[in-house]
């Protein structure tokens, strides 16, 4: 990464600050110092000791075409300046020394509350220039009146709003540091109020302002060459605050500093509020409520990335290789405004697309999604597929590769690498290419129901909706649980043997919270239940809702149970038939038979197996 290191002069650098010729990217947050913490940059600057190296980078370049704004306490009209350096370190420090030293107004801070307040900060010469002097008790913060009070404002004990009152209590006033003409003058009255003021001003001017004025900043500046992902992981390892930058907030920077757009328009692009838009037209479906502004912009540069890899033309001769599709950050940070333009009406349709798709597997809600970042590919799927998404032999190719990626796992931890190779493999598999590696490598083990007790789990979610989709009823209400359904019946998932019938028998652990012994009824459905046996609860519910046995039958039937066995409250007779049913169902929906486990527990020995699946243990 090329790079220069020059040292600063301090005056020369906040000059630089104030007229604009060094500003910050609009990714950097705003100024949060507080007073404690300036007091002690200016005692370590009035020592000479350094306050570390301060970070740029030359404009011109692509890395930093991010828009701009002028630091705090800058002049008026540096704002319309076109600065040479964007800073990427140093913020704090260089807007604190530039409204204490050199913007002629009171600094705004904070106290050490966190309260807004503005303040003046002095050097009191007598405390400089003692024996043993501590130079941070020596520098003195006073409020924006230059009136020190006491007593709740009653009572004042100090009057610095006239240089004869800061002169006659020996209190320099750091804002003229740098100003020759105004420190004569003011060392002029101080010198004439006392005969030993003189040899006290040589003394502080040799000791304390001359280390102020030939103190130097070590200065590291990035040229213009470096490319913007480094710019930014630059400024995230270095920035003493510890800031992660997201994506949204850097490619914010950078489109507003589009100047093809303002130039157009008259205005900067705003991205952050183009995205609220971009994500309120999903409104109405609320299991979109998941898509972040991050995978919206993660979808625009699989598509960009796409187009072009599809464009490349190798030079005749060359090993150039056609460039990647991705979504990584740094690829990410590589698009432009245009490229997001091209997208984006075309994503919000694909989005919308992805909400339908989803209650067509009967996902309905935020909370009930497997993966959210699956959304990503499907939407892009949708944008390249156009309306052949919805035939019939292309859509049950994207839901097999749904139901891989949610009951095989696939989608969980880092994912660009998966997202990247799927847009490229399921839309070739689609025009009549290979399977994708999704589909193919996605297993799921039997004994992996035994785990499935949350909806921590992406796949205890695809569980769920596959019952549902099977065409579940309510055993109460005369309603199926759809998404028409859904919400005025309050359904959510219950254990189907109570949990307090479970520990009366003997039952504990994973069996009993397992996916196995859970299923989707209305919130009535399960108070009426209660913590009765299946056996009860069956007769009760038909007497109740006025239903035969024979319909009972049906409707337990729907959500993949054998009636007899909840009828003569057969937990362990439920549970192996209820495992071969839902491994069914989710054979079906990944089009490949899950993996059965090579040998059934011996239910009348549990301990003769190392992992008991009927106890709380493992």
């Amino acid at each position: 990464m090329p790079f220069e290191s020059p040292d600063w002069r301090l005056d020369d650098l906040l000059r630089h600050v104030g007229a604009g010729l060094i500003q910050l990217p609009d990714f950097q947050r705003d100024f949060k110092w507080d007073d404690p913490r300036i007091a002690s940059l200016l005692a370590s600057v009035s020592r000479g000791y350094p306050i570390g190296v301060v970070m740029t980078v030359e404009t011109g370049g692509e890395g930093s075409r991010f828009k701009w704004r002028p630091l705090q306490g800058a002049n008026n009209g540096a704002s319309q300046q076109k600065p040479e350096l964007l800073l990427l370190d140093g913020q704090q420090r260089l807007t604190s020394l530039l409204q204490a030293l050199m913007s002629g107004k009171p600094v705004r801070t904070a106290d050490s509350r966190g309260m807004s307040i503005e303040r003046w900060y002095y050097i009191n010469i007598d405390a400089a220039l003692a024996d043993n002097g501590d130079l941070e008790e020596a520098i003195v913060a006073v409020p924006a009146d230059r009136i020190v009070k006491e007593d709740f404002g009653r009572k004042v004990v100090a009057d610095y709003s006239d240089t004869i009152g800061e002169c006659k209590a020996g209190m320099f006033p750091l804002r003229i540091v740098f100003d020759a003409n105004a420190r004569e003058d003011w060392s002029d009255i101080y010198k004439g109020l006392s005969n030993g003021h003189r040899i006290k001003w040589q003394d502080f001017r040799n000791q304390v302002l001359d280390s102020i004025h030939s103190y130097m900043v070590p200065l590291i500046k990035l040229t213009k060459d470096t490319p913007k992902e480094a710019v930014c992981t630059v400024f995230e390892k270095v920035n003493t605050g510890g800031i992660q930058l997201n994506v949204v907030e850097l490619l914010t920077a950078t489109f507003a500093g589009d100047r093809d757009y303002y130039k157009a328009h008259g205005r900067d692009f705003e991205l952050r509020e183009d995205l609220a838009k971009v994500v309120g037209r999903f409104q109405g479906q609320a299991v979109l409520d998941a898509v972040t502004y991050a995978d919206f912009l993660q979808a625009v540069c699989l598509l960009s990335t796409r187009q072009r890899r599809m464009d490349f033309i190798p030079t005749p001769g060359s090993s150039s290789q056609a460039p990647a599709i991705s979504c990584k950050r740094a690829d990410m940070l590589r698009m432009n405004l245009a490229q997001y333009l091209q997208w984006r009406d075309q994503l919000v349709d694909a989005f919308r697309w992805c909400g339908r798709f989803l209650t067509q597997q009967y996902v309905f809600t935020k909370l009930d999604l497997p993966y959210p970042s699956q959304l990503i590919p499907l939407a892009v799927f949708r944008v390249l597929l156009g309306r052949k998404a919805d035939n019939r032999g292309v859509f049950q190719k994207l839901r097999q590769w749904y139901w891989c990626g949610v009951l095989g796992e696939m989608y969980g931890g880092t994912i660009e690498s998966r997202t990247a190779r799927d847009v490229e493999q399921v839309i070739a598999w689609i025009e009549g290419g290979p399977v994708p590696d999704t589909v193919t490598g996605a297993t799921f083990h039997e004994n992996r129901l035994m785990s499935l007790s949350t909806r921590t789990s992406a796949a205890y979610k695809g569980v769920y909706a596959l019952i549902m989709a099977k065409g579940c009823q309510d055993w109460l209400r005369n309603q199926r649980l759809d998404f028409a359904t859904f919400a005025d019946l309050k359904a959510d998932i219950h254990h189907i043997f109570p949990k307090e019938w479970c520990r009366q028998n003997g039952l504990k652990g994973r069996v009993v919270e397992s996916i196995v012994n859970k299923t989707a009824i209305a919130y009535d459905t399960n108070r009426a239940i209660g913590d009765r046996s299946p056996a009860d609860y069956i007769p009760y519910l038909e007497q109740r809702g006025e239903i035969s046995p024979i319909a009972m039958d049906v409707l337990i039937a729907s959500h993949a149970i054998s009636p007899r066995f909840l009828r003569r409250a057969d937990f362990r007779g439920f549970f192996a038939d209820r495992t071969d049913q839902l491994l069914g169902l989710i054979g079906d929906a990944m089009g490949k038979a899950p993996i059965r486990k090579q040998e059934v527990p011996n239910v009348d020995d549990p301990g003769s197996f190392v992992e008991d699946p009927w106890s709380i243990k493992g």
